[in-house]
């Protein structure tokens, strides 16, 4: 974090690699740039940089009132899903001064590069640019894989043939990068998959454990527990027959499209008649509600220490799915499940879903899943919160 000192230090400088000045948010595209920049760190100061809302190009105050709903905004740009992988921002009120400033400290990314909308930005001095390619191999090195999270270390004994290539080039390639980027890209397949961090550069090149759970043709190989168990139960105590039993295996494209697939022949639809003879079709779950818990628990699970899935069990008055791993960072027992309450264990699967069209904007999910009970007629999703697990349970309308 940056003192106030600090802080002002920064706002009194001439616009820098680490600085710079806004006299509003009317152009929120020139923002999201310059916190991209700011993340990737192209100079390697390894301090955070700082984006002063409220500011004049000279310095002077714009005369901006600095209420909650534009630090709102301002913190959004964090979460929104255009900026991955996920930065690590804090927005703050502040009068620096004698100024009202509306401030985002943003830290360096610790696996860069970051991208805007699939293109990385870079600052170089006061001026903003997209990165060229020499710049993004320079990036690359920078990357800290000392205590990396699980995500980005590399695999246990895999190698890039335990990748589907065709998978990466076809489906994952065109919707991490901006068709832009793409048109002037000349690297390589290993470079491309390091500068995405879906492999790591050390000779010889190898998959990440993101890597794996994404392109993997065997995931679990290699990742005991990366896939889903699904039970069906003719009742409702785990102890009743079982009326369908199978397992869910697979890249992440392929295991998430088959457990959609699954999801929806499960679900069934009554049909109502209303006294002007329109159909009204009302499923006991909606789809909605039961994807999102479950693409939370394929993000959010721990694939360290434990061999258990995802298990999902669908009983005839209720589903439950439960994932390994309990709260993480600054997701408490108290808070989970609240607005704003939210940290990620797996952030580079987390960016790879949100490439891959699985995740729409982040945080967002449990209160989806609940407006979708909610407007199906269904109770509210139950969580339990434990150390080592979470269960979720949504019951059927009745």
């Amino acid at each position: 974090m940056l003192s106030d000192a600090e802080l002002e230090n920064l706002l009194a400088e001439t616009e820098s690699d680490r600085a710079e000045r806004k006299r509003d948010i009317s152009n929120m595209d020139g923002i999201r740039k310059t916190l991209c920049a700011f993340a990737n760190d192209l100079p390697d100061h390894r301090k955070p940089g700082a984006i002063f809302i409220g500011v004049e190009d000279d310095g002077q105050s714009a005369g901006l009132e600095i209420t909650e709903r534009l630090l709102l905004t301002l913190a959004d740009t964090a979460t929104d899903g255009n900026i991955l992988p996920l930065p690590h921002i804090t927005v703050q009120k502040k009068v620096l001064g004698g100024r009202d400033v509306a401030v985002i400290v943003v830290e360096p990314a610790e696996a860069p590069p970051v991208r805007y909308r699939g293109t990385a930005w870079v600052r170089i001095g006061p001026r903003l640019a997209i990165a060229s390619q020499q710049q993004e191999h320079l990036l690359v090195e920078k990357r800290r894989f000392k205590d990396t999270p699980f995500d980005l270390q590399t695999a246990n004994r895999a190698t890039l043939e335990n990748l589907d290539k065709q998978l990466f080039r076809d489906v994952y390639l065109p919707r991490a990068i901006s068709p832009e980027t793409l048109a002037e890209n000349h690297r390589t397949l290993e470079e491309q998959l390091v500068a995405l961090r879906l492999a790591a550069a050390p000779v010889p090149v190898r998959p990440t454990n993101c890597g794996i759970l994404v392109l993997g043709t065997e995931p679990a190989d290699f990742i005991p527990g990366a896939y889903i168990q699904f039970v069906r139960i003719a009742g409702g105590q785990i102890g009743d027959p079982i009326s369908d039993s199978r397992e869910i295996r697979g890249p992440l494209p392929i295991l998430l499209n088959s457990l959609d697939e699954l999801l929806k022949i499960n679900i069934q639809t009554a049909i109502d008649f209303t006294s002007a003879d329109r159909e009204i079709r009302r499923p006991d779950y909606p789809l909605v509600a039961l994807q999102q818990i479950a693409r939370n628990a394929v993000m959010h699970r721990s694939y360290e220490g434990t061999n258990a899935p995802i298990r999902i069990t669908w009983f005839a008055d209720r589903v439950e799915i439960q994932n390994p791993g309990g709260p993480f960072g600054r997701v408490t027992r108290e808070n989970f499940g609240r607005p704003g309450a939210n940290d990620y264990r797996n952030s580079y699967l987390a960016e790879a879903m949100k490439h891959l069209g699985y995740v729409q904007r982040f945080g967002f999910g449990i209160a989806q899943a609940r407006q979708e009970m909610e407007r199906n007629g269904n109770p509210s999703p139950d969580f339990q919160v434990e150390e080592f697990h979470i269960a979720v349970v949504l019951r059927k309308r009745s």
